[in-house]
């Protein structure tokens, strides 16, 4: 796992997380867009995700409020809102500027 090309060890380090619900976290600098599911191109997406072996489930079980894109081609599961998750981005993003 050491050598993988999404994660070299030297940059772990420098990696900035997003909780996207229930202890989960992801690399704020790879997430491409956040959607809600309702809509029937979200819905292919996640299948097309599940039959490519890329899509992480990360609701723990609870209803997908959120479906997260991100750059590796992976989509991201989660239970929290939309509006929460760019909430939480953006206010990472102001303490950094600090």
């Amino acid at each position: 796992m050491s050598n993988s090309p999404l994660l070299p060890p030297a940059d772990l380090p420098h990696v900035r997380l997003v909780n996207v619900g229930y202890g989960n976290l992801v690399a704020r600098t790879r997430i491409v867009a956040i959607v809600a599911p309702a809509a029937s191109p979200m819905r292919r997406l996640r299948r097309e995700a599940a039959e490519r072996g890329k899509l992480v489930d990360a609701t723990e079980g609870r209803r997908t409020r959120s479906i997260l894109i991100m750059d590796s081609d992976h989509v991201v599961l989660s239970a929290i809102n939309p509006e929460t998750l760019a909430a939480r981005l953006l206010q990472e993003d102001g303490a950094a500027d600090e």
